[in-house]
């Protein structure tokens, strides 16, 4: 009864050892309450694994939500809200909604840097998209020698799905559209295709 009643307040591990113990002593005193012994013992494996399963998911969470150094020592994938001012990616991702991409040292051949974040203010209603793209767009300032060499800004705003999960990021990403960029913008490193 004791290991039924643990399982059922999410006590895992203790329902699980009190379930074994049980049922080695019902079949040692040849007593009934098998069944009961049978269901605290479940009971205590499903709560164990439920516990780390939330486990597990709660440091994946945290784990993507961390942001990146602003120039990555080694190809890796991220998710768009780990970025940084200065962070590089390549490729550039096709999809509206920008979810996962591929961040490289900036040493490396490619299609875009962040160039400046914008942060919307956490207690903000959210704006609707064209709003907060042209928030966003409004925080990208690219030089005249920039434009004039061909660089234009792409902006990535949160949309209403992603402010719903938090997401209050903006970024202003420098590209070409065509060709692989090396170097930063950042330090004046960078060279164009």
């Amino acid at each position: 009864m004791a290991s039924v009643v643990t399982g059922a307040l999410a006590l895992g591990p203790v329902a699980g050892v009190l379930g074994i113990l049980a049922l080695r002593r019902i079949g040692a005193r040849r007593t009934r309450g098998r069944g009961l012994a049978r269901t605290g013992l479940a009971l205590g494996v499903v709560g164990t694994l439920a516990a780390v399963g939330v486990l597990v998911g709660a440091t994946l969470t945290a784990r993507n939500q961390r942001p990146l150094p602003a120039d990555v020592g080694a190809p890796r994938q991220a998710h768009a809200r780990q970025l940084v001012t200065g962070s590089c990616i390549d490729p550039l991702p096709t999809a509206a909604e920008v979810d996962t991409v591929r961040v490289v040292p900036c040493r490396d051949p490619h299609a875009a840097q962040v160039v400046t974040e914008y942060a919307f203010d956490d207690a903000a209603v959210w704006p609707g998209q064209a709003a907060a793209d042209a928030r966003v767009a409004g925080s990208c300032d690219l030089t005249p020698a920039e434009r004039d060499a061909g660089v234009r800004a792409l902006t990535w705003a949160p949309t209403e799905d992603s402010w719903g999960r938090g997401d209050r990021l903006g970024l202003c990403l420098a590209t070409t559209g065509a060709g692989q960029l090396t170097g930063s913008f950042l330090d004046g490193t960078v060279r164009l295709p």
